[in-house]
């Protein structure tokens, strides 16, 4: 049998090397704020906020952190931002309520239409679904 290359040590390496943080394994290539959007609640102005608030440098790249870096980063988005399942839970509690409570929003969620005043006559194909045929329409 032959034995393992170099190449696939290397890749193990590598592999371990990604950073886990709420969840979510970030790309190594890419810069700081740019892999912190990965995460579900974290967007531009958020991941920059987060950089300048541990002390990292937005043009570093994540394969650059150290240990004691990425656990700095987890540490603040853990205390200041809800991500991920939390959020997800959360945002389903709200829609969850609207539908029990019979407003108008929550009966459009609950009918699968646009909740935001969208017009519905012609557009609205992403949430009502392709359309279906009508009986007798075309003549």
């Amino acid at each position: 049998m032959r034995k393992d290359s170099g190449v696939t040590e290397s890749r193990q390496e590598r592999k371990t090397k990604l950073a886990r943080i709420a969840g979510v394994n970030l790309p190594d290539g890419k810069r700081v704020p740019i892999s912190l959007t990965y995460i579900t609640g974290i967007g531009n102005t958020s991941a920059r906020t987060i950089c300048d608030a541990v002390g990292i440098e937005a043009s570093r790249r994540m394969n650059e952190l150290t240990d004691s870096e990425v656990l700095k980063i987890r540490e603040y988005i853990d205390a200041n931002f809800e991500v991920e399942g939390d959020l997800r839970r959360g945002i389903q509690i709200n829609v969850k309520r609207l539908m029990d409570s019979g407003c108008y929003r929550g009966l459009r969620h609950r009918r699968n239409l646009p909740v935001r005043g969208q017009r519905t006559h012609t557009n609205a194909r992403t949430r009502k679904g392709p359309a279906r045929a009508i009986a007798g329409k075309k003549k």
